[in-house]
């Protein structure tokens, strides 16, 4: 095993619940202004997801006023409080880009 193997894997969170793209997540995330942290709530579907290992990121949409947000996080991260699997989603898709189009008008089909 080589030295980047073995600082990355150093870096990865064991507190991470496995979760897939179409799932609804609820992250956490600790928000820095100034001088005060705060935690913010995102909940959305997530669409996709990038990488592996220490570099893993995933990308959750939401709806927020008609308008569709998007953010990436990164799965390791230390800011992120905490990450909650609210519903699984069956989907057929590893991205769900398609999603970006539908303007809110779309339904993901739960799993058991």
């Amino acid at each position: 095993m080589n030295v980047v193997d073995l600082v990355s894997k150093k870096q990865i969170n064991p507190n991470v619940p496995e979760f897939r793209v179409g799932d609804t997540v609820k992250v956490n995330y600790t928000i820095i202004e100034g001088e005060k942290e705060r935690i913010q709530a995102f909940e959305g579907e997530v669409i996709a997801k990038k990488g592996r290992a220490a570099e893993e990121t995933f990308t959750v949409r939401k709806m927020s006023y008609g308008v569709g947000v998007e953010r990436v996080f990164p799965v390791n991260s230390p800011r992120i409080a905490s990450l909650e699997v609210v519903k699984k989603g069956k989907v057929r898709r590893a991205k769900l880009n398609f999603l970006r189009n539908k303007k809110g008008e779309y339904k993901i089909k739960e799993r058991n």
